[in-house]
Order: C-alpha cells, then sequence, then structure tokens
C-alpha cells in the first residue's frame, strides 16, 4: 500500500509540474492581442496584402495598352564583295574586298489610337481584379480571425475542463485516503479499497489527456499567431457570448458584406468585360507611328562614296478582321456562357451562405438555452457533490454512490463548458458568414 502511495505522489508530482510550468509567471494572452499578433504576423494575411499591393500596381494605362509605346532602335550593317560595275560610259570599275556600312540609328513611336474600345475594357477588368484581391483579402482576414477567436476560446474551455477535472483527481485521492484508513480500522474491505485506487487512476489519465490536449491546442494558437509555436501563454477563464443576434440581419448584412459573395459578384463582372474585349475584334484597329532617323552610308565602290541623312517619317496603319473561321461567334458565345457560370455560381453561393446562416443560427439558439440548462445543472451536481463528500467521510454513502456523485459533477461541467463553446462557435460562425465577425 505505501508503494501504492508513493506512485501516486510522484504522479500527481508530475502532473501538477505540468499545469504550473504552463501558467505560473507566463504571459497572459488576451483575446485582443491574440487577434492583433494574428492580424501583424499571420502568413496567410501577409501573401493576401501582397497579392492586393500587386493588383493596385497593375491597374495603370500603360498595362491596359492606351499609351504609346516609344523606343530607340539602331541598326549597323557592314558589307565587304568582289564588286565589278559597268557605268553608262562604258568604263568598268572593279573592287576586291569593297566594304559597305549603313549606319541607321533613332527614335521610333507606336501607338494604338483605336482597338474596338478593347483598351478600355482591358483597363477596367485590372480594377476589378483589384477589387476581388481585395476581397479576398477580406475573406483570409475573417478566417485568420474566426481560426484563432475559436482556439482561444477552445483553450479557455479546456481550461475549465483541466480545473474541474484537478477538483475529481482531489476528491479522489480523499476518497483513497479515506478507505485506506477505513481498511486499517477494519470499517472497510479491501475491494473498497482496490475500487478508489482504479477510480484514482482513471482520473489522473483524464486530466493527463486533458493537459496534453491543452498544450498542443497552444501549439495550434501559436501557428496561427505566426511565433514560435513553444511560446509558452495562459488564457482568460471566461468565454463570453452573445446574445443580441437577429437572423434577419444577419442575412442583410450577409447580402453586402460577405467576401465570398463579393468575390463572386466581381468575377462576374470580370466576366462581363471579357465579352466586351472579345466584341472589340468585330472593330477595325488603328495605330499610329512615326521616327525620326538618322542615316549614314558609306561606300568604297559606286557614284556616292558617303552620305548623311536625317528626318522625319510617320504614318498610319489599319486593320479590320473580316472572316476568321467564325471563331468570333464562338468566342462570344462562349465568354457569354461564362457570364451565365458566374451567375449561377453566385446564386448558388448565395443559398448555400443563407442556408448555414439559418442552420447555424438555429444551433446559436438551441445551444444558448442549453448553457443556461447547464448551468443549473452543474450547481445542482456541485451541491449533490459537496453533500455526498461530507456523508462519505462520515461513512454514510456507499462508494459506488460517491462515485456515481463524483461522476455526474464531471459530467455536468463537461456539458456546461461545451454548451458555452459550442454556443461560441455557432456565434462566431454567423458573424464570420454576415461579414460582420470582430472582437465579440
Amino acid at each position: 500500500m505505501n508503494r501504492n502511495k508513493y506512485q501516486f505522489s510522484l504522479l500527481l508530482f508530475f502532473i501538477l509540474f505540468l499545469h504550473l510550468t504552463s501558467s505560473n509567471a507566463q504571459e497572459r494572452l488576451t483575446l485582443e492581442q491574440a487577434v492583433q499578433i494574428a492580424l501583424e504576423n499571420n502568413y496567410d494575411i501577409k501573401l493576401n496584402k501582397n497579392e492586393v499591393e500587386q493588383a493596385k500596381i497593375n491597374v495603370n494605362r500603360a498595362n491596359a495598352g492606351m499609351l504609346p509605346v516609344i523606343t530607340g532602335n539602331l541598326n549597323a550593317n557592314n558589307n565587304v564583295s568582289n564588286t565589278t560595275q559597268t557605268l553608262q560610259s562604258g568604263l568598268i570599275q572593279e573592287r576586291n574586298g569593297a566594304r559597305n556600312t549603313n549606319f541607321v540609328y533613332g527614335p521610333v513611336v507606336n501607338w494604338q489610337v483605336f482597338d474596338g474600345f478593347q483598351m478600355f475594357a482591358r483597363y477596367d477588368r485590372l480594377k476589378e481584379l483589384e477589387n476581388l484581391g481585395e476581397a479576398t483579402f477580406k475573406l483570409a482576414i475573417q478566417t485568420t480571425l474566426a481560426d484563432v477567436i475559436n482556439n482561444y476560446y477552445d483553450l479557455v474551455q479546456q481550461q475549465q475542463q483541466i480545473e474541474a477535472l484537478s477538483g475529481a483527481l482531489e476528491i479522489s485521492r480523499i476518497r483513497l485516503r479515506n478507505s485506506e484508513s477505513r481498511y486499517t480500522i477494519g470499517k472497510a474491505a479491501k475491494l473498497e479499497v482496490l475500487a478508489a485506487s482504479v477510480d484514482l487512476n482513471t482520473d489522473t489519465t483524464n486530466l493527463l489527456r486533458q493537459i496534453d490536449l491543452y498544450q498542443n491546442t497552444k501549439i495550434r494558437l501559436n501557428e496561427l499567431l505566426a511565433r514560435d509555436i513553444n511560446t509558452n501563454f495562459t488564457v482568460l477563464d471566461t468565454i463570453i457570448i452573445g446574445i443580441s443576434l437577429n437572423l434577419a440581419e444577419l442575412q442583410s448584412s450577409a447580402a453586402q458584406l460577405n467576401p465570398s459573395l463579393q468575390a463572386a459578384l466581381i468575377n462576374k463582372k470580370i466576366s462581363e468585360i471579357n465579352l466586351r474585349e472579345v466584341k472589340a475584334s468585330r472593330y477595325p484597329g488603328i495605330s499610329l507611328n512615326t521616327a525620326y532617323n538618322f542615316n549614314r552610308f558609306t561606300s568604297e565602290l559606286g557614284f556616292a562614296r558617303s552620305s548623311v541623312g536625317r528626318g522625319f517619317n510617320y504614318g498610319l496603319s489599319a486593320s479590320i478582321n473580316i472572316f476568321n473561321g467564325f471563331l468570333q461567334k464562338r468566342a462570344e458565345k462562349s465568354a457569354n456562357l461564362q457570364i451565365e457560370n458566374n451567375q449561377l455560381q453566385y446564386e448558388r453561393l448565395n443559398q448555400s451562405i443563407s442556408s448555414q446562416l439559418s442552420s447555424l443560427y438555429q444551433t446559436y439558439q438551441t445551444n444558448l438555452q442549453l448553457v443556461k440548462l447547464e448551468k443549473q445543472n452543474l450547481e445542482v451536481a456541485r451541491q449533490n457533490m459537496d453533500i455526498t463528500l461530507e456523508k462519505f467521510r462520515l461513512g454514510s454513502v456507499a462508494p459506488l454512490e460517491f462515485r456515481e456523485a463524483q461522476r455526474n459533477f464531471i459530467d455536468a461541467n463537461a456539458r456546461y463548458t461545451s454548451a458555452q463553446f459550442e454556443a461560441k462557435l455557432a456565434e462566431v460562425g454567423l458573424l464570420q458568414l454576415s461579414g460582420r465577425l470582430n472582437l465579440r
């Protein structure tokens, strides 16, 4: 029996050491602090933010093809040949290794002044791509915020479970000590001591598993915060649940603020712009070109041994698609189908979000009622546990009845914390779908 006591003391010390190591003199992390760290460090948010910046950079008229293109050209050609020339006078000129050079350089301007309004469509598409990037960025923020809040309150409810299991373990220790004392003076059978020892080991196992789950959840939260996963911290001990959510308001807000719906609408606009770009091929394309050239020519044989010139030239070119095997018609039909598909995707997504809101709202309301009910049940179970423990000390309650009261208290506490957490999850989900998620 002394060996069992020694093993129990070691195990209890190990459990308390784990728990105290994670809480003693550690950072007290509030939800606001966790969210702020995530907004600054989270990799998904950083990546999406950079993509938004790239989309902003791309929105310019040059990228849409509206501005002229100016290039500087330089051509230098050399020729060495054996040449025989017969002049009109009959004189024959011959030269082996005659060298000719032609050197031309100068600026050239090309400007497409009309392309069937395609350039304006491209510019509009670039702006919509910027809007799409911002919608995706908002979605990343909302998703990260929801993950941080959910993981934070998961830690809160797990912390409450650890406290309840620690209390149950202490009660089981008292029960074992009492049973051993009763066995020593001959008032209890050895079977009672063995049963108390088994229940103590069971409670110890449950506490160890809960602590392990708690530590793993802390690692997950540190990962979301994009900081050292071994950073130790404690969380608050209360789950705050909102009670003023209205389904009609949530659905109305989702139609305007949900980032996924906004992205679906933008995708539809982009497909409509794409149709404008396709239809632009029906119009002629008109381009202006001009250049100012410097030209120097030298020849070792011929009438003109060298010439130097400079001058300005300009011109206009135009083209129009007359027939391309009906590809234009097919391209326009495909673009119209894409518009229809994007409209259907938007409607499907809108219906899905509306359905999720209704389902989550029902879950939210149910869990709010369960929180009230389980809170009452927990109070009753606690009173029953206190009374049963006192009777057990006096020897007026059987061990099985005592264990049943203890188990009822543990289960009631688990149900209460679970109801709180589930209600919070539903609340966060509703606010996320409606695009209104904040630090409530």
